[in-house]
Order: C-alpha cells, then sequence, then structure tokens
C-alpha cells in the first residue's frame, strides 16, 4: 500500500521547489548561500521528521538557525585558539 502522507524528506523537497522563484532571483553568491542554507534543512532533515511540529517550515528555520549556531561556534573556537596564541 502506498503512502498517504509524504515523508518529512520529500515534503522538505516540495517546499525547496516552492522557493525556486526566490532564489531565481538572488544574485549569484546569494543563490550559492541559499543552496547552503537548503543543504542544512537536508542535512537536519531526520531531526526535523521528529519533531512533529505542524508547519514544515518551522523545522526548516530551526535547521538553519542550528548550522549557524554550530559554525559560529567553531569560529568561535578558532579565534579563541587564536588569540590564547597571541597572548603567550
Amino acid at each position: 500500500m502506498g503512502r498517504t502522507v509524504p515523508t518529512f524528506r520529500a515534503a522538505l523537497e516540495e517546499e525547496i521547489k516552492r522557493w525556486d522563484g526566490y532564489r531565481k532571483a538572488l544574485r549569484q553568491s546569494e543563490r550559492e548561500a541559499f543552496d547552503r542554507m537548503m543543504d542544512a534543512c537536508r542535512l537536519h532533515s531526520s531531526a526535523g521528521g521528529q519533531a512533529l511540529r505542524p508547519e514544515l517550515i518551522d523545522a526548516i528555520f530551526m535547521s538553519i538557525l542550528l548550522e549557524h549556531q554550530l559554525k559560529l561556534e567553531a569560529l568561535e573556537e578558532k579565534l579563541d585558539k587564536i588569540l590564547k596564541g597571541i597572548g603567550k
């Protein structure tokens, strides 16, 4: 028997496709950043599928925010190491 409700990943890909007009209107460098954000959503799709949020966009935004947080923390850690090296 077939599924009556699409998987989270299938729904995510549909939502990303709905943003295609927006994506096409961006400059090339912005488009690349947009694509990286959508890749972050795909990366965290397993967690998004478990969130049981009624709105798919909530999981999309949370995935993007999580990826930004991880990158920010990695940059802070690198900066701390650099500053500690200067202080020696």
